[in-house]
């Protein structure tokens, strides 16, 4: 079921897209390749109307989507340090905005060693996994619309190396106690109740993963 905080034209939007894709994928048979590829467009169609968004903007990024339509994969590494504080870094993409390191999956990583890659570019610090405490569905969390779905999986970690040092996509990297988490968070990658589970996962190890 789609979440309820998303506009209905996002989802069918989606599902419109998913269809089309899979028809794309798996079919020869140029009359419904036709159809399909008909199918993408009223995809985009709606994506303009709902958006407000040139369609020649939203276009090519629903066409150069191909094979079968499966969640993008968002990885969230939760650091600790031995005082139980927890490493955050501005987003330079996102007017400096505070989260955890992460982003999007790279082929021929394992989602862990993904997670131990961000924390490594992003802050300049080394971390050793801990756990997979929640694999969440982006849209039934909360966070702003998105054109794709996504899922996020979190990591908690211990620190086990490395000094802070910003990149090109991070402006400023700090730690942070349980009580001190930053208003100011880049929702579209991580929210407060988001945050606040990564702390109870490290009081608790034992905590069984979270998932939609």
């Amino acid at each position: 079921m789609p979440s309820e905080g998303e506009p209905r034209w996002l989802v069918w939007s989606r599902q419109l897209q998913s269809i089309a894709q899979a028809g794309l994928t798996f079919t020869s048979n140029p009359y419904d390749i036709e159809r399909y590829q008909m199918l993408r467009e009223l995809a985009v169609e709606m994506l303009a109307e709902g958006t407000g968004l040139p369609r020649g903007q939203l276009a090519p990024l629903v066409r150069n989507e191909t094979g079968y339509l499966t969640p993008k994969i968002d990885i969230r590494a939760a650091v600790f340090d031995a005082s139980d504080r927890l490493l955050f870094v501005r987003e330079a993409a996102d007017h400096g905005r505070w989260t955890l390191p992460g982003g999007w999956a790279d082929v021929n990583l394992t989602p862990a060693e993904n997670a131990l890659k961000e924390v490594r570019e992003e802050s300049g610090y080394e971390a050793r996994i801990v756990k997979l405490a929640a694999a969440w569905d982006r849209a039934r969390q909360g966070h702003p619309a998105s054109l794709w779905s996504c899922l996020k999986m979190f990591f908690v970690c211990e620190l086990a190396g490395g000094a802070a040092r910003t990149s090109h996509e991070t402006t400023e990297v700090a730690w942070f106690g349980r009580d001190e988490i930053p208003d100011d968070l880049s929702a579209g990658r991580v929210l407060r109740h988001q945050v606040e589970r990564m702390f109870a996962h490290r009081a608790d190890p034992t905590l069984p993963v979270e998932y939609d």
